[in-house]
């Protein structure tokens, strides 16, 4: 992708890499006297995802939606370890996953027409239908619906990422390139960032005391003033918005990366988990990172696709 190359690319990149750099030593200071530093942890698992993504976009469009498919297929074999699933379903649960490299090569090819009806329409209906044909209905109706929202979480949702890269800008023909993308991960994990470290410092009241107790008012209006200020300093140089576009998209997006987090936690909370695995130290699972994400890669997706698309 040669918009990775650019004087915006190399800018954005010297910064990720100064600031972990920063965190780091900071971090190596806050050990505790038992050995443990959740902190340093953290940061050793971000160095880890922003080299991987990183890397991905480099490669190219194919590397970037690959690691996007490996991502969603990680997410949903960790979603199906926490929710109850029914030891009947076994061969429905293989379809789910094989659903994955399918939805994902929709994406690769551009093709809109069946990448955003595959999962909602045609998994939605087949899924129940080969439940139904082995004959097992104990459980039936809360077995489809935790499927159901682990492929449209999981993958449908997440999908909407990868497709960023492969989607034409009406202004050129051209596809809209790795900017978008970034644009889109940028803001919905500074966003996580700031929240949590505005509730750290200024947090009182809670937000959403039974669905997230850590959750404060304070935290939630941080992190959106501080992602509509990042959005406004970023997406020139990134994406084909506007500046009333860019604004718009710098509130909705902090706000929709929030339902998606206590999306999540309402869910684990309901299942009594904490964390969806321990894949990544100091942050939990796979999905656990991603939880913003699967509320924003759609929305800002369909901003895209809607406002700029061709």
């Amino acid at each position: 992708m040669s918009d990775v190359f650019t004087p915006a690319g190399f800018w954005i990149g010297g910064n990720l890499i100064a600031i972990l750099t920063v965190a780091t030593l900071y971090g190596l200071s806050k050990s505790k006297p038992d050995g443990s530093n959740e902190f340093l942890d953290r940061v050793k698992s971000w160095w880890v995802m922003v080299v991987i993504v990183g890397l991905a976009i480099v490669l190219g469009r194919t590397a970037t939606i690959a690691l996007f498919a490996i991502i969603s297929f990680i997410a949903l074999k960790e979603y199906f370890t926490i929710v109850p699933t029914r030891r009947t379903d076994r061969l429905i649960l293989l379809m789910a996953y094989l659903a994955v490299p399918v939805q994902y090569y929709w994406a690769g090819i551009a093709w809109y027409g069946v990448f955003i009806v595959f999962i909602p329409v045609y998994m939605f209906l087949g899924l129940p239908a080969a439940m139904v044909l082995r004959g097992e209905t104990d459980g039936f109706l809360k077995a489809a619906g935790t499927l159901h929202w682990g492929l449209m979480v999981c993958v449908f949702s997440i999908s909407h990422a990868a497709y960023l890269t492969v989607a034409a800008d009406a202004a050129t023909g051209q596809p809209f390139g790795v900017g978008p993308l970034v644009f889109l991960l940028l803001v919905t994990q500074f966003n996580d960032v700031a929240q949590y470290m505005a509730g750290k410092t200024f947090g009182r009241r809670k937000i959403s005391p039974k669905v997230s107790p850590n959750k404060t008012v304070e935290g939630f209006a941080g992190g959106v003033l501080a992602t509509f200020a990042l959005s406004l300093a970023l997406y020139t140089f990134l994406t084909p918005l506007t500046l009333v576009q860019a604004a718009i998209l710098g509130i909705l997006l902090p706000v929709a990366g929030f339902l998606g987090d206590i999306t999540m936690s309402a869910i684990k909370r309901d299942i009594g988990v904490k964390d969806t695995g321990s894949l990544l130290p100091g942050h939990g699972g796979l999905l656990d990172r991603i939880d913003s994400l699967t509320f924003t890669a759609p929305l800002f997706f369909h901003a895209m696709f809607y406002l700029h698309g061709a």
